[in-house]
């Protein structure tokens, strides 16, 4: 395998590879259909990532399309010195190595996040879930075709198609070196990468994503949003889980059974603390750690709070660190909660369905980040790369 690739190359297999998920589009229609049928799980949200459709495999295109435009991460200058002594030192970006990323589901991810890893430098492993296996042996055949096309090694991209035990003894035990893992899915996922991999690991992919309707809030946005941030893709890290209303908002009342009306037209079940289950069409849930789910399904919380410090207090305390909105008219109370929301990313007055790689302007995502190292909130192109100290001398000794 090359040690590196110009930006002329991996724009050549990109490219290639987007006429590839073109041409081969009925193929790629039929494996996924096979998978589909196949699914039996119960799982609602898994069932909704898994179906690959024309607007899917647009967006496929597109996402390699953009990373063919983007700028070349790599050896991007970010720091120089020259010492007193005529060492001239620099910093550059340079890329991790192998990454691997553990995925559910999505066989967009196999598209998205190989080509991300790709024009970063990095060779990507992919451990995609047995119930999208078909969909995800496809898109790597074109990969390959799409390396061998350009004359360059298939070992770039690499399938791993492990079943758990498998799975777990290659994290305990990497066969080649791995540099970063990624496991891209839920709370269940993450955790058994966490307790096995012997290497670094970015978790991605747990929402419980909380919206604050504060007493200046224009209540008629307020449901708009929390409407389009509940009920638009429920599987989706990035859907809205929790509502807290402030108790000081004018015709409180009011507000609270046109949101739980709204809802339920979407069969969405409604669950409420002390003060909100006392709602018709509410049901107050029995312990408390029902604050800390992320339920991915048309289920929601509705809490009621006395002041923006208490909203904050209690998403810090139970929220995600994903994505956490106000909504409110006053900026200088949304500046505060934006500020103190401990969140990789936060909203005045907008859905937290626009936290996406694509709608941040990255060209796609290889993961949307809620550690704190190396990087938070949506990782692209750019975020896919370490960095590299080179010095430059004369005989310098110390």
């Amino acid at each position: 395998m090359n040690i590196s690739l110009t930006s002329q190359q991996k724009n050549a297999v990109l490219l290639s590879m987007s006429k590839l998920i073109a041409a081969e589009k009925s193929a790629l229609l039929q494996a996924n259909k096979t998978d589909v049928a196949q699914f039996q799980g119960a799982d609602l949200a898994m069932q909704e990532r898994l179906k690959v459709d024309e607007e899917k495999i647009k967006e496929m295109i597109l996402s390699l399309e953009q990373l063919i435009e983007d700028v070349d991460p790599v050896g991007k200058k970010l720091y120089h010195f020259t010492h007193e002594n005529g060492l001239k030192i620099t910093n550059k970006t340079a890329p991790f190595g192998t990454v691997l990323i553990i995925y559910e589901s999505r066989p967009d991810v196999t598209v998205e996040a190989a080509g991300i890893a790709f024009k970063s430098g990095n060779k990507i492993l992919l451990k995609g879930g047995k119930e999208s296996v078909n969909s995800n042996l496809k898109i790597v055949d074109l990969w390959h075709k799409a390396l061998t096309e350009n004359n360059i090694s298939t070992n770039w991209v690499e399938y791993l198609n492990y079943n758990r035990t498998e799975t777990q003894g290659f994290l305990q035990h990497p066969t080649q070196k791995v540099d970063l893992i990624v496991p891209r899915g839920g709370e269940n996922l993450i955790a058994f990468v966490k307790q096995y991999a012997t290497c670094p690991v970015i978790v991605s992919g747990r929402g419980n994503n909380f919206i604050y309707v504060d007493a200046e809030a224009d209540e008629e946005m307020a449901l708009k949003v929390i409407l389009n941030a509940k009920t638009s893709k429920i599987s989706a890290c990035n859907a809205a889980d929790k509502v807290l209303i402030n108790a000081n908002l004018p015709n409180r009342d009011t507000f609270i059974k046109k949101l739980i009306g709204k809802l339920k037209e979407f069969s969405v079940e409604i669950l409420g603390d002390a003060v909100l289950s006392t709602f018709e069409n509410v049901t107050a849930f029995e312990d408390e750690s029902v604050w800390f789910e992320e339920f991915l399904d048309y289920k929601i919380v509705l809490g009621s709070v006395n002041s923006s410090e208490e909203a904050i207090e209690k998403i810090n305390k139970y929220g995600g660190g994903h994505s956490a909105v106000i909504m409110t008219k006053n900026d200088e109370a949304a500046q505060k909660f934006m500020e103190s929301v401990d969140s990789a990313a936060v909203y005045q007055n907008a859905s937290t369905r626009f936290t996406d790689g694509g709608q941040f302007g990255l060209g796609g995502e290889l993961a949307i980040s809620t550690d704190k190292l190396h990087h938070r909130g949506s990782m692209g192109l750019q975020h896919l790369v370490t960095n590299k100290w080179y010095i430059y001398g004369n005989g310098q000794i110390r």
